[in-house]
């Protein structure tokens, strides 16, 4: 079936050896370390951990993107892509995983591999960036749909995490949605209690950047840092 799909004979006699085989997966392997390198150091800003087409979600370059660290990814995740992707009605969906955090050390090459081999075991797509804050995967990934959590919506909000500056936290948002990227946002809880997008005062200039995945279509309590306590990690 694979022969037929790419039009090639299925008899076809491959003049490669076992050692052409071999010297052409180490230099797979010493590219991809490679690459993952320059990311980390900011040569690039994006790479495809791997890609598996969805046709019939895909339209153009638009993406439904979930970021996180996926440390370990687990059935939330998968569901809440699906419950974004039905509310987004198009696009490519797909995750995305950051080499660069805000707040911690950057992942190590083996770290991001290891999650990245989660998403192969699957079959789904991932990217792998080095930018941590939304505004840069904005500029990234213009006219996508960002899947967030409302405890990352909330943080977006806050002019805290701009220092302090109301006008400051609206410029930057502003600047996201000139480049048509959306947030979908689906309820999570926030200091122990359920929240969902409502709960929150979004200014009224932003408000169609943002868009509730109602909690009937999609809601799990349980996160990754849960996961890897009960598991004793």
């Amino acid at each position: 079936a694979i022969a037929n799909a790419c039009k090639v004979s299925s008899t076809f006699d491959s003049e490669l050896t076992e050692s052409d085989v071999v010297a052409d997966e180490c230099e797979r392997f010493f590219d991809e370390d490679k690459e993952l390198e320059q990311l980390i150091n900011g040569q690039i800003c994006f790479k495809y951990g791997n890609c598996f087409a969805e046709t019939d979600k895909s339209n153009g370059d638009r993406k439904i993107i979930l970021p996180g660290s996926f440390n370990p990814l687990h059935d939330g995740h998968l569901k809440l892509l699906e419950a974004a992707t039905s509310i987004c009605g198009d696009g490519y969906p797909c995750f995305e995983l950051s080499a660069i955090n805000a707040d911690k050390p950057p992942l190590s090459i083996p770290q991001i591999k290891e999650r990245v081999m989660q998403f192969e075991k699957i079959g789904k797509t991932v990217i792998i960036s080095n930018q941590p804050y939304f505004y840069k995967k904005a500029e990234l990934f213009p006219g996508s749909a960002f899947v967030i959590g409302a405890d990352t919506a909330v943080r977006l909000i806050n002019p805290k995490y701009y220092d302090g500056s109301y006008d400051r936290m609206i410029e930057t948002l502003s600047g996201c949605k000139r480049t048509g990227c959306t947030f979908i946002v689906a309820g999570r809880k926030v200091d122990s209690t359920f929240k969902v997008l409502e709960d929150f005062d979004v200014p009224e200039v932003l408000k169609d950047m943002f868009v509730p995945i109602p909690a009937e279509r999609f809601r799990m309590d349980i996160s990754s840092t849960e996961i890897r306590r009960s598991c004793g990690l």
